[in-house]
């Protein structure tokens, strides 16, 4: 009688752990795929940012510009080429930025004298910045 007892409660605690784990599955193979990813943020086109200069702001006290504001044109309107059409020195010094689907390259030539690009990459608005 002993065996068969400990035997049947061996068969009922295997069997209860198979409902268990089978519950558990059911109820997280219910909840595969309800989840959603965060949307991607809307980020506002450069032109309508708030521009401190535009507004007024005054530089902070004690700051020695040596260019006024504005003097340093950005790049808002980059051209590019395939990689394989490109004949830079290799020692050529880039910033580069790679998304899922495309890399780009700017040149600290170019950027010395313009410090910044607004870009695109994928579709997703970049400041490019040296």
């Amino acid at each position: 009688m002993d065996l068969n007892v400990r035997q049947g409660g061996r068969a009922a605690l295997a069997a209860g752990l198979v409902v268990l784990v089978g519950a558990a599955v059911l109820y997280f193979a219910g909840r595969a795929g309800t989840e959603r990813a965060a949307p991607a943020p809307v980020l506002a086109d450069p032109a309508s940012v708030y521009d401190p200069v535009a507004a007024g702001e005054p530089l902070p006290p004690g700051y020695l510009p040596i260019l006024d504001r504005d003097q340093i044109q950005p790049v808002y309107d980059p051209a590019f080429v395939p990689a394989t059409r490109v004949d830079w020195p290799a020692e050529m010094l880039v910033i580069g930025v790679a998304g899922r689907r495309t890399a780009k390259a700017y040149p600290v030539t170019h950027l010395n004298k313009h410090e910044m690009v607004v870009d695109r990459l994928e579709g997703t608005p970049i400041l490019v910045s040296w």
